[in-house]
C-alpha cells in the first residue's frame, strides 16, 4: 500500500510555505529550520515520528502537492530529514489526478492501493473519481489519524 500526504497545505507543516516564507530554507546554528528572513519553519510535532514509523513498517510513502514553490518544499523535506522516507515525490502545480497517475506509473500500484492524507475536501472529491481513498487532516498528521486511516483502508 502507498501512503501519500499533501505537503503544501497544513498536512505535514502548519503553514502555506509559498505564501508565508521565503526560500532558501536552511538550518540555523540552533538546529531550527529557518527561511531567508530567519523565520522558524517547524513541522507539526508528530510528523517526523509518523513518517519514520510508516517507512520502517514497509509502507511506500509518497508526497503529492500542487505547490508552486517546489524548490522550497523539497528543501523542507530534506532539512526535516524526511527525504529518506519518501519513495515518490510529485511536487508541482496541476491536478491531483496527474500526481497520482505518475505515482501509479512509477510504483506499479493501483489507485485502490493508495491512501491519501490531505486537508482539502476538493482533492477528496477529485481523487474519489479514480478510487484513491482520502483521510481528511485537521491540525496535521498524527499517530492517531494514521492509525484510523489505516483501519478505514482495511475495510
Amino acid at each position: 500500500m502507498d501512503v501519500t500526504a499533501d505537503i503544501a497545505d497544513f498536512t505535514l507543516w502548519p503553514f502555506f510555505m509559498d505564501c508565508q516564507y521565503r526560500i532558501p530554507f536552511t538550518k540555523s546554528q540552533g538546529g531550527d529550520v529557518v527561511d531567508s528572513r530567519n523565520r522558524r519553519a517547524a513541522p507539526y510535532p508528530e510528523v517526523s515520528e509518523v513518517l519514520r514509523h510508516l517507512h520502517e513498517e514497509g509502507y511506500v510513502l509518497a508526497v503529492a502537492s500542487r505547490i508552486k514553490e517546489g524548490e522550497g518544499a523539497n528543501q523542507l523535506l530534506s532539512l526535516y530529514g524526511w527525504d529518506q522516507h519518501f519513495t515518490y515525490k510529485e511536487i508541482y502545480p496541476g491536478s491531483k489526478i496527474a500526481h497520482f497517475e505518475s505515482i501509479k506509473r512509477k510504483s506499479g500500484l493501483e489507485f485502490s492501493e493508495m491512501l491519501f492524507f490531505d486537508d482539502e475536501e476538493g482533492n477528496r472529491r477529485e481523487l474519489a473519481t479514480i478510487g484513491v481513498l482520502q483521510v481528511m487532516v485537521r491540525g496535521g498528521v498524527t499517530r492517531k489519524l494514521v492509525k484510523n486511516g489505516l483501519k478505514l483502508y482495511a475495510k
